[in-house]
């Protein structure tokens, strides 16, 4: 077999979803890593006003696309923008635009879907499964590919404990699915939701495990391969540490906790925080191509499904991730934080909706209110609200832990040569988590929240400002509670000096103790 770089060499790709964070991250990298390739055809949709190539322009201009503007300055004239939309009939292609991809296609990444936990079953479906059967029989019209390469969600299956690399069969038939879905209204699909997904938690984990199983069923002669990353994140490596340039999944969360809104969380701190920074999957997804398309003569009876995940081979907790989120955001923190960062993970319901109203939902109304009487407008409620929304949306998977298969994987990194494992690193039995959390969490200063580090003195100023105000606080309550409840009462006081005695007797003890050693 030959190295990876050399397979590309020569090769058309077809990438859908690539204005997306992992799309963006292939492409890069695709580019930079594989110069030989020929041609990256990407389908994107106009989208306010402005057409497919301007959005591609617009995107190669960004942050991520600056080392590979360095080492190749014109890697713009391989990227050609093809107009497309995926929810409409025959994915809005024109009919040359169909010919020219049927004709020259080798290599599909189909990366496009919905991200969005709680979409309308209807339009998860309409993103998520036909979307992905329109593409299946866009690849069976190409006269040379080699490989299509669908990406779904290592959660699919998460209705399940043990989740081996296989495709599991879905508890309803999709094509009768998408039958039903036809002629029912809204209201009646909503109220067949939680029936019909089941025990999964959402609309996109079960629409992800449906579109497995359509992409197995009518793969037909298609060389497929299947990879299932757990939760995305930032880069680890390339093409820079910390890259991220969204809110989605937890960096929305951390940096809540940076700003000091996020105080508590549900989440169990032993539970594996299955994170997997994007470069690790692409890595693995470029490689899995290479593989599956250079088995001409062997290829395997069953789609290959890789499981993209780091639990079972470098496990990292959420107990953990707490910790490193704290340490981080007080030491390097983000400008005009509204509280110190200090996020609590709690397992108990209850306990975590209490510490929600006294930590969340008062001082968000106490700010709001403050806000109004400086004749601004309240926004700190509204922010509290869409938190919690999010918050609700994660918990169930910060709560449970799920064991992935990685055999394939093994398997795959095993296939390749020295410098192959080198330049296309999927190995995250060499992720150092704490090293990572802090370029993660540094990763959203910089490239979400745009905050320069020359800013980190004056936030760092602001910090001690709020510890300052906290202790004033504190203290001002310490002497109400005192002069309300304490000094009123004989039998209050009575066992406040107890306790207030109790308490220098320790420390005269603990004093007299290291004396004598």
């Amino acid at each position: 077999m030959v190295n990876i770089p050399e397979y590309y060499a020569g090769k058309n790709v077809l990438i859908t979803g690539a204005t997306g964070f992992m799309g963006k991250v292939l492409l890069e990298k695709l580019l930079r890593s594989c110069p030989g390739v020929k041609a990256v055809y990407v389908m994107v949709r106009s989208k306010a006003g402005q057409s497919p190539q301007a959005r591609i322009a617009d995107m190669i201009n960004c942050k991520l696309f600056e080392r590979l503007q360095e080492e190749q300055p014109g890697f713009a004239e391989k990227i050609i923008a093809v107009n497309s939309d995926l929810t409409l009939p025959e994915l809005d292609l024109s009919k040359e635009d169909q010919s020219i991809l049927a004709e020259n296609v080798n290599i599909v990444f189909h990366c496009a879907a919905t991200i969005r936990f709680n979409e309308p079953l209807k339009d998860a479906v309409q993103l998520n499964v036909l979307a992905t059967q329109k593409m299946l029989a866009l690849a069976h019209r190409m006269k040379h590919l080699q490989i299509f390469i669908h990406i779904s969600t290592a959660y699919a299956n998460c209705d399940r404990e043990l989740i081996e690399e296989i495709v599991y069969p879905p508890p309803v038939d999709y094509r009768r699915l998408i039958d039903s879905l036809d002629w029912m209204d809204d209201e009646l699909v909503s109220a067949l939701t939680p029936k019909l997904i089941g025990e999964r938690p959402n609309t996109y984990t079960y629409t992800k495990a449906l579109a497995e199983y359509m992409v197995q069923q009518e793969a037909g002669d298609l060389n497929v391969a299947i990879i299932r990353p757990s939760i995305v994140g930032a880069s680890w490596k390339e093409p820079f540490p910390g890259w991220i340039d969204n809110f989605n999944g937890p960096s929305g969360i951390f940096i809540a906790a940076g700003k000091g809104i996020l105080r508590t969380m549900r989440a169990s701190n032993d539970a594996v925080a299955d994170l997997v920074p994007v470069d690790v999957v692409i890595n693995a997804t470029l490689a899995a191509a290479w593989y599956s398309g250079s088995q001409t003569l062997n290829r395997p009876g069953n789609i290959l499904v890789y499981n993209c995940t780091t639990g079972g081979i470098n496990p990292f907790h959420w107990g953990e991730v707490e910790y490193c989120i704290n340490m981080t955001f007080k030491t390097n923190p983000l400008e005009q934080a509204f509280r110190r960062p200090n996020v609590n993970l709690r397992s108990n319901p209850f306990t975590n909706q209490y510490w929600t109203t006294v930590s969340h939902t008062l001082p968000a109304l106490l700010y709001d209110g403050y806000l109004m009487l400086t004749g601004r407008k309240p926004r700190m409620m509204k922010t509290i609200t869409r938190l919690h929304k999010a918050m609700m949306v994660l918990e169930y998977f910060t709560s449970h832990s799920w064991v992935w298969n990685n055999d394939n994987v093994t398997m795959l990194m095993a296939q390749m040569s020295p410098e192959d494992k080198k330049m296309f690193n999927f190995d995250v039995r060499q992720l150092h988590w704490a090293e990572y959390m802090e370029s993660y969490c540094m990763g959203t200063k910089k490239y979400v929240l745009n905050e320069e580090l020359s800013g980190l003195p004056a936030a760092r100023k602001h910090l001690n400002k709020l510890r300052n105000i906290r202790y004033t606080f504190n203290t001002i309550l310490v002497v109400f509670i005192w002069r309300v409840f304490i000094a009123r009462s004989q039998m209050a006081r009575n066992i406040w000096y107890f306790v207030v005695s109790l308490c220098f007797k320790f420390l005269s003890y603990f004093r007299a103790s290291s004396t004598m050693r």
